[in-house]
């Protein structure tokens, strides 16, 4: 029995032994310094699994009689096949990956009519030709995130792709799509191998936890999937997305152009996108293009209205929760700064780990991978990286790497106070901007001209179709950080007008490269709205309407050398209407203000001016 027994102790030990040394063989995630390393055992792409399957919804969108499933995409290291390994999810959602529809003439809506009229001629509708192979929707992000121990999830949007149902541009199925695949992911909804069939698909690898990131419309779903309040989705890295489509295609009551996309609208973006089921477009085109986008998307008044309210994230955020770590650009002229700013102030008020991220360039540009990398280990992988605690803000200074950004307590600047500064006659030359109000300067007026660009403006010397005031030289440099704010009160010699201001860094340098060096921000507006965003009324000629509106937010050293100026004109050539040149501009000088947020406030302006 001794021996037996002698031998069962050897046996036992031996079993532990080969279970301790099969355990260390294990790949497993590796973490230092806070953020996930690359691991060998993931590194080899050759050996990632690669599946598709499609999950199913609770929506129907496209007329059939079924709900539509979300065409999925998973890449993932083959030790949750081989070893049993569960991990997060880095899941990125899309309507560009089976292409976009042609820019060819015509696509775009015509913008050389009157204020208030429709366009003179019909826009055309090019169709989308699909592409991609299956199981493959998109390598993004596949080569950063699976090495660092992640599997990367990729869908299309409703109605592109290999994925059912319609395009909405912003409408609910936009949110209950990605809910749909983070429910999956957690077990929750179904997922089947073929569009149609009813063989199952279970996500077994994951740990339930999903992370979501993209730019432009790319980003803007993780924030529409976040609206939701979904179970799983733990943190989300938008890198400029579009919070609000009104915002997007219209300014204060006007009717504006994102910048580099004169004349596009949210129903040019439907046909830009829709490269889904050729069956289902007819449907599509005329249940949400040629019904509810054209009764709602109003290009005569540019009012505010239902339609835009339910495509405007913001006012959806009450069932957020997802840790936001925002990424943009203060010169990104197409998605403009003001959306990522109203999403991350919001998340703020409700108590949502919020961090922002802001660069001096334009469109897109994702934070420094080891924010991205420290913001998914500690959300993700659950790892006590202290990320919670990093910075509030992080600014890219004017001269600096987009990867070595300065750490600030909060964005604007808690430095920054509001500092109001008055017109003084002369804008058709150059009148000045000062801290104390001067009485009797009465009135100027300006011609509208859209054939001038804004660029032509701020270098004219002299000029009867703009208004440019500006502050003395700076002598030292000066900082501004927020929202400036205008008080203008304007009359019209005709019903309808567009408004248009500029605050630019002079003098203007059109030879440099920098984008950084002329224009500081820009606003637009409509007076016609000067009650409310969703009531528009035709202007007595002559009359003055009073308006008040924030530019777009910005975080910018002015250096010392340049002059501030505050540039006044009507129609924009990049963005807005074009309506014949004449229509006279008049801005009441006693009644018009700017408000500018300076770091140090106006015992800093005053050092600046000396």
């Amino acid at each position: 029995m001794r021996k037996k027994h002698s031998i069962f102790q050897l046996f036992s030990l031996f079993f532990l032994v080969a279970s301790f040394s099969y355990a260390q063989e294990k790949t497993v995630p590796v973490f230092k310094d806070g953020e996930a390393q690359i691991v060998e055992g993931f590194k080899d792409y050759k050996e990632w699994i690669r599946h598709d399957l499609w999950v199913e919804t609770t929506f129907n969108t496209d007329g059939d009689d079924t709900l539509d499933r979300m065409h999925v995409s998973v890449t993932r290291p083959k030790q949750t096949e081989t070893e049993g390994l569960k991990l997060p999810v880095i899941y990125v959602s899309s309507p560009y990956f089976a292409g976009v529809a042609p820019d060819v003439d015509g696509i775009m809506w015509n913008v050389e009519h009157e204020l208030g009229e429709p366009a003179t001629q019909e826009r055309v509708h090019p169709q989308v030709i699909r592409k991609g192979k299956r199981p493959i929707i998109s390598n993004s992000h596949i080569r950063k995130w699976v090495p660092r121990g992640y599997i990367v999830v990729h869908s299309s949007s409703p109605g592109t792709g290999l994925s059912q149902g319609s395009p909405t541009v912003g409408g609910i199925n936009e949110s209950l799509a990605p809910k749909a695949v983070i429910d999956w992911l957690n077990g929750r909804a179904k997922g089947y191998t073929t569009p149609y069939g009813n063989e199952e698909v279970k996500a077994t690898w994951s740990t339930g936890k999903v992370g979501m990131t993209g730019t432009s419309y790319n980003g803007t779903i993780p924030l529409a999937a976040a609206t939701t309040g979904v179970d799983g989705l733990e943190a989300i890295i938008p890198i400029a997305p579009n919070t609000a489509y009104y915002n997007y295609y219209r300014s204060n009551g006007l009717v504006r152009s994102p910048g580099g996309y004169l004349g596009e609208d949210i129903d040019v973006l439907f046909d830009f996108i829709h490269s889904g089921d050729e069956s289902k477009r007819p449907y599509n085109n005329k249940t949400v293009r040629d019904t509810e986008m054209k009764n709602g998307m109003d290009r005569i008044t540019g009012d505010y209205n239902d339609f835009w309210a339910g495509r405007d994230y913001l006012n959806q955020m009450e069932d957020m929760k997802a840790a936001l770590l925002m990424s943009h650009g203060f010169n990104d002229w197409n998605v403009m700064p003001e959306h990522s700013y109203r999403i991350f102030n919001q998340a703020k008020k409700q108590g949502i780990p919020s961090q922002i991220y802001y660069h001096q360039n334009g469109h897109g540009g994702p934070p420094p991978i080891t924010m991205m990398n420290r913001w998914f280990t500690h959300y993700l992988h659950g790892i006590d990286n202290g990320v919670e605690n990093d910075a509030e803000a992080w600014i890219v200074r004017e001269k600096d790497s987009r990867e070595n950004p300065t750490a600030y307590k909060a964005y604007p600047n808690p430095e920054a106070k509001d500092v109001t500064l008055y017109l003084n006659k002369g804008g058709n030359t150059a009148g000045t901007l000062t801290l104390q109000k001067e009485k009797d300067q009465k009135t100027e007026t300006l011609v509208d001209d859209f054939n001038i660009s804004g660029k032509e403006h701020a270098l004219a010397k002299e000029s009867n179709n703009r208004l440019l005031y500006v502050t003395p030289e700076l002598k030292s440099d000066l900082h501004i950080s927020g929202l400036s704010e205008i008080t203008i009160s304007v009359a019209s010699n005709k019903p309808a007008v567009n408004l248009s201001v500029w605050l630019v860094s002079l003098p203007y340098d059109e030879t440099s490269k920098l984008i950084t060096d002329n224009i500081i921000t820009r606003g637009w507006a409509d007076p016609q709205n000067y009650k409310s965003l969703r009531e528009s009324e035709d202007l007595i000629p002559g009359k003055f309407y009073d308006l008040k509106f924030t530019l777009q937010p910005d975080d910018q050293v002015i250096a010392a050398g340049q002059q501030i100026g505050l540039m006044i004109f009507s129609s924009d050539k990049e963005f807005t209407l074009h309506p014949k040149p004449g229509t006279e501009l008049t801005v009441d000088l006693d009644k018009t203000n700017i408000s500018l947020p300076i770091v140090g406030g106006e015992e800093a302006l005053k050092k600046a001016t000396n």
